[in-house]
């Protein structure tokens, strides 16, 4: 994911137009008054839920029409099962007998019966195991959505209008989740997790995190036991990790880790590696995008499971570009062209935009825009598309800022400030998409997980006018989308006792389940093949299939921001020198040589400590 300017602690609420906590997008109308939109979410659900209450209202209307027809407490249990499952709502033996229908000594049989056959779960809510809670086991579920799909294909052929489109028919009693290879929901542990006081997670204040924290509830059925998430600011989020590192024992059982720290905080000990914790098998490795996966990794060891990937792209409104007969930017120099030819502020209309804000927005914006002309910040080996980082925790590696590479980097970036907003020099993370979606801006640099910002806001003017490309690149290099995201691992100095129920909790959190389940819901990350792959998933948004081929392309490339335990100095040290060239105080030539002295300067002292 990237990084943005996120809330303080605490704050449920992101700059723009989203309020990810209350499961409604809100947008702004044209006249400036509140407009809540139904999220992507609710509107699935209610697809998945209408085949259960199809089957309910069709029993009973049996009925009332047969005298001699009884209830089937088999499908009246099962409907109930699977509605409370979707709806994150816990349910007993009791509330399972009353909604079988029929006496309790009936339904107590039936229902032994159905456990007997694999189709109800039971999971202790005690310690005493005397009590416990009734779930749908995923041999029900399977069984469910094949009956669904199977219902779909009945409706329309005997009561489906001829000339129907298949778009509208899709929808139908949930059929998207027959499609092949569509992922089912999240199936509730076996055992619920025996961990004291809950489940203690610090993640960044981000859209994704943020939809996990709506699902709250949810989750808590899944694992069977209190979460509690604590959201920071990306930088305040830095600091509490390392602050949490010198603790006796962590304060928190999972963290979210921004990519570019994985080699500083796997050498301050700030993250146990995953293979202490876990069998890595359990994470089907080979589901996750490469980059994101290879980026988990320091010393040959993964640190963290991928929990957002989240590409840096170039945004751009296919509309105005269509009306104008442009063409989509390869290059740099197009990228230019065609800012300059959108770009009107006598009418508050402008080229592009993109971070450059000073000190730690700006600096990844010159890291990334190195890559587009095939330079790494650091000295790499050559691989496909780019540069390896497996040798990167073999020796200190001397950033290379000053070089020709450098001088074409910050020459576009000043070129970019001509065709940019007024308050460019401000602008960082959510700020840059915001006129994007307003309709100020004709492209815009952006992660992914910013694209709900237009894509579920009905009123914005790029709302399906949007294009995703990977960065355009400049002279010769290859075109690369510099991988930005999450990782969630485990704290180095957790307390033993709660590793297991931490190493089960990571699982679940960064299973295909849950990735598509945020997805739903609104956030536009995912950093598994599987669900990109996904029927429904796809169809929620464009990014994924364009992610995906952009990944099989080998485009998506975290060497960009390689993870160098002083890769936050860099940063701020660019972000700072840049910001004073494009303010005009110094030349080009000028902010280079003065980054390198600097990073020199700190690479030394790193040395001598």
């Amino acid at each position: 994911m990237r990084k943005g300017r996120s809330p303080s602690e605490h704050s449920t609420r992101q700059p723009g137009n989203g309020d990810w906590r209350t499961g409604a997008m809100l947008s702004m109308n044209k006249g400036g008054t509140e407009a809540r939109t139904l999220p992507v979410s609710q509107f699935e659900k209610n697809e998945l839920l209408n085949i259960l209450a199809f089957l309910e209202d069709f029993e009973d209307e049996l009925s009332d029409a047969l005298a001699i027809f009884a209830p089937n407490p088999y499908v009246r249990m099962s409907l109930h099962l699977i509605r409370n499952h979707l709806e994150a709502k816990t349910v007993t033996p009791t509330s399972l007998i009353g909604a079988s229908g029929v006496p309790y000594a009936t339904a107590t049989r039936r229902i032994r019966e159905m456990t007997e056959n694999g189709l109800i779960d039971q999971r202790p809510r005690t310690r005493s195991g005397k009590t416990f809670s009734m779930h749908p086991s995923e041999k029900l579920l399977d069984s469910w959505m094949q009956l669904t799909g199977r219902l779909k294909r009945l409706a329309h052929t005997r009561f489906g209008q001829p000339n129907s489109g298949s778009d509208s028919r899709e929808y139908y009693y949930g059929g998207s989740y027959m499609a092949a290879r569509s992922i089912p929901p999240l199936q509730v542990l076996p055992e619920p997790l025996r961990i004291a006081g809950g489940l203690r997670v610090l993640v960044h204040g981000d859209p994704t995190f943020m939809v996990m924290d709506n699902l709250k509830r949810q989750f808590e059925l899944v694992v069977g036991t209190d979460i509690h998430q604590r959201a920071f600011s990306i930088d305040r989020l830095h600091q509490e990790a390392l602050k949490n590192a010198e603790r006796k024992s962590s304060r928190y059982d999972i963290i979210a880790v921004d990519l570019p720290w994985i080699g500083e905080f796997a050498e301050k000990q700030v993250l146990m590696p995953l293979d202490q914790a876990l069998d890595i098998a359990r994470l089907d490795p080979t589901d996750f995008h490469t980059a994101g996966w290879n980026a988990t990794h320091w010393r040959g060891r993964p640190y963290g499971v991928p929990a957002q990937t989240t590409p840096e792209l170039l945004f751009y409104r296919k509309d105005l570009f269509s009306d104008a007969g442009i063409e989509p930017p390869r290059t740099t120099s197009d990228v230019i062209d065609a800012a300059r030819s959108f770009h009107d502020p006598a009418k508050g209309f402008y080229g592009i935009a993109w971070n450059a804000a000073r000190g730690t927005a700006l600096g990844h914006t010159f890291l990334m825009t190195l890559a587009d002309f095939g330079h790494s910040i650091v000295p790499l080996s050559s691989a496909a598309n780019g540069y390896t980082t497996d040798r990167l925790a073999a020796g200190i590696q001397r950033p290379v800022i000053d070089c020709d590479a450098g001088l074409a980097a910050a020459e576009y970036l000043m070129e970019l400030l001509q065709y940019s907003p007024p308050y460019i020099l401000s602008m960082s993370w959510y700020e840059r998409v915001r006129p994007y979606a307003t309709g100020e801006v004709a492209m815009a640099y952006g992660y992914t997980l910013l694209a709900p910002y237009f894509e579920l806001d009905s009123t914005s003017p790029a709302h399906g006018q949007t294009g995703f490309l990977p960065h355009p690149a400049g002279s010769t290099a290859p075109s690369v989308a510099p991988v930005g995201g999450y990782v969630m691992g485990i704290p180095h100095n957790i307390a033993p006792e709660r590793i297991a129920a931490a190493a089960e909790a990571l699982i679940v959190f960064t299973s295909p389940g849950a990735q598509k389940l945020y997805v739903q819901n609104g956030s536009r990350t995912n950093p598994r093949y599987s669900v990109g792959s996904d029927p429904e998933v796809r169809r929620s948004s464009a990014i994924f299939e364009a992610v995906d081929q952009m990944s099989w392309r080998d485009e998506l490339q975290f060497w960009p921001r390689p993870p160098i335990p002083q890769i936050g100095e860099i940063f701020q040290i660019c972000g700072e020198e840049l910001h004073d060239m494009l303010r005009g105080i110094i030349a080009p030539k000028t902010a280079l040589r003065n980054a390198q002295e600097r990073t020199d300067r700190i690479m030394r002292e790193r040395i001598q400590t």
